[in-house]
C-alpha cells in the first residue's frame, strides 16, 4: 500500500484518502453542527469577538465540577501593534492585494525579522488557536529542557492524551528533540502530554505557557490545554499568535524542526526493532512484530510533516496546522524570499474554497509583493520588543544522523501525493474506523 515506509502513528486521524486538513464528513459531525458550520465564514459586523471567541459547539469547554469559568483577559484601551489595528476589518497597504479566497475570521502577515505588520484582519479578535498553540509549548520546553535528554515513557506520562497522536508509547525512549518533532510535525497530543509531565505536570506547564505569553505581550491569550484541544477559556488572537510564532522562531531548534519534512521516529517499547529508521533509506513498514523475548514491538517509522506549505510553496521555512470543532481551522505558515522572511497566521478558518495552507500561501504572496506595513509587533506595549531574542537565520536543516531530515528526491517523489496525511494520518492497523471523539478533537 502507499507510503509503506511510514508507520501508523495513530488510529484517530483521517485515512489516506482524506487530507488531514479536511473537515470530518457529515456522518460523524457532532449532532449540534453541520458541514455548513465548518464551511461558512463568520459575520464580523460590529467586531463581535473582541472579548471572547464564538460560542462553542460542544461541551469541551465546560469547566470541571467545582471550577469556575475563567474570566476573559481585559481588552486594552490602546491596541497593541498600532492604532491601525483597532478594528476588525482588513487593514493593509495600498500595494497589498487582499486574496478573495481567504476565509479565516482573523489573519495577520508579519515580517519575522523586523516585526513589521504587513496586513491584518481582526488582529485582536479572540478565537481559539487549536494546535498552533503547540508552538508556545515548544518554546517553553526548549527554554526549560535539554533537547538531548532521553525520556523513558510510562503510562503515567500519557495520561489524558487524546485526539491527534504521533505514536509515543509506554516503554519507548525518546529524546526531548524527538518529542518536539512529534509535537510540531504531526501535532502529537501524546508528545504534548509527555513534555508537560517533564515540566512538572499539566497545571504547572499551563502556568508557564500563560506566563510566557504574557511576557511577550500576548494579552488576549489564555491557554487552557497544553495540546490545543478546546478547554474552558481557551483563546488567542492573530496578533498574539504572531508574537508567539516570532518568538518561537528565534530558537534554532524550533526553526529546524518546523522546516523538516521527514524524520525517523522511534517505536516502543525500546530495544530491538524500535529504532527510528533513516528516512532516506527506510524499509517498508512491517507493522507490530514479536521479538525473540516475546515482547510485541511497534517498530520505528518515518514521520512526515503535516504542513503542506513545506512541499508546495517556494521558500517555505515552516508552520503549524490546527483544527478542533470549536476552533475550526487554524494555520501558521512562514516563507523566505530574497532574504525576507514572512509569517501568515490564520484563525477560525474554513477549508473551502481553498485549504488553510493554500490560503496562507495567498497571503504570503501578497505580503512578498508589498513594501508597506500597518504596524509593528510590540508597538504601543509596555514591554520592550528587544526582549525577544535574535531570530534564527532560517531553516537550519538536519541536526545530524536520523534525528531530523529535510528530504527531497526519491522519497518525496514517491510519497508526495500521500504526505497530506503525514505519519499520523495513516490507519494501517485500524483501517478506516474513526472514533467520533477523536475526529472532533483533532488538536
Amino acid at each position: 500500500m502507499p507510503l509503506t515506509a511510514v508507520g501508523p502513528a495513530t488510529a484517530v486521524e483521517p485515512g489516506p484518502d482524506q487530507p488531514i486538513t479536511e473537515v470530518p464528513p457529515p456522518a460523524v459531525l457532532p449532532s449540534t453542527t453541520s458541514s455548513s458550520y465548518f464551511d461558512t465564514p463568520r459575520d464580523l459586523a460590529g467586531c463581535p469577538y473582541r472579548t471572547s471567541p464564538p460560542p462553542p459547539v460542544d461541551e469541551s469547554e465546560v469547566p470541571k465540577p467545582g471550577q469556575p469559568s475563567p474570566t476573559p483577559p481585559p481588552v486594552p484601551e490602546t491596541p497593541a501593534g498600532g492604532d491601525a489595528l483597532a478594528g476588525c476589518d482588513v487593514v493593509a497597504p495600498d500595494d497589498f492585494e487582499v486574496p478573495g479566497d481567504v476565509t479565516a475570521s482573523a489573519w495577520m502577515v508579519t515580517d519575522l525579522d523586523s516585526g513589521e505588520i504587513v496586513a491584518a484582519k481582526d488582529p485582536h479578535g479572540r478565537y481559539r488557536p487549536a494546535s498552533i498553540i503547540k508552538t508556545l509549548l515548544a518554546s517553553v520546553a526548549l527554554d526549560e529542557l535539554d533537547v538531548d535528554e532521553v525520556v523513558e515513557v510510562t503510562d503515567e506520562h500519557l495520561e489524558g492524551a487524546e485526539g491527534s497522536l504521533v505514536g509515543v508509547g509506554p516503554g519507548g525512549r525518546y529524546s526531548v528533540h524527538r518529542l518536539l518533532s512529534g509535537l510540531l510535525m504531526s501535532s502529537g497530543n501524546d508528545a504534548a502530554a509527555v513534555l508537560a509531565h517533564q515540566m512538572g505536570g499539566v497545571d504547572a506547564t499551563l502556568e508557564k505557557m500563560n506566563a510566557r505569553a504574557a511576557s511577550l505581550g500576548a494579552t488576549g491569550t489564555h491557554v487552557a490545554t497544553v495540546s490545543g484541544l478546546d478547554g474552558p477559556g481557551m483563546m488567542c488572537s492573530a496578533y498574539d499568535m504572531s508574537l508567539i510564532w516570532r518568538d518561537a522562531m528565534s530558537r534554532p531548534e524550533f526553526a529546524e524542526i518546523v522546516a523538516t519534512q521527514l524524520t525517523g521516529f522511534p517505536g516502543y517499547p525500546a530495544g530491538e526493532g524500535a529504532d527510528p529508521p533513516d528516512p532516506a533509506d527506510a524499509a517498508p513498514y512491517s507493522g507490530p512484530t514479536l521479538r525473540e523475548d516475546g515482547v510485541m514491538v511497534n517498530p520505528g517509522f518515518v514521520l512526515a510533516n503535516d504542513n503542506q506549505l513545506l512541499y508546495n510553496y517556494e521558500g517555505a521555512v515552516g508552520g503549524k496546522t490546527g483544527f478542533t470543532d470549536d476552533a475550526r481551522h487554524t494555520f501558521i505558515g512562514s516563507a523566505e524570499r530574497d532574504g525576507r522572511r514572512l509569517a501568515a497566521v490564520l484563525l477560525d478558518g474554513t477549508s473551502v474554497p481553498r485549504s488553510p495552507w493554500e490560503q496562507a500561501a495567498l497571503l504570503l504572496d501578497s505580503g512578498f509583493a508589498s513594501d508597506g506595513s500597518v504596524g509593528r509587533l510590540g508597538e504601543g506595549q509596555a514591554r520592550d520588543d528587544d526582549d525577544v531574542t535574535e531570530l534564527a537565520a532560517g531553516p537550519l536543516g538536519s541536526s545530524g544522523g536520523s534525528e531530523a531530515t529535510s528530504v527531497g528526491g526519491s522519497l518525496l517523489e514517491e510519497y508526495g501525493p500521500w504526505l497530506s496525511v503525514g505519519a499520523a494520518g495513516l490507519v494501517v492497523l485500524a483501517g478506516a474506523v474513526l472514533t467520533l471523539r477523536s475526529r472532533r478533537d483533532r488538536g
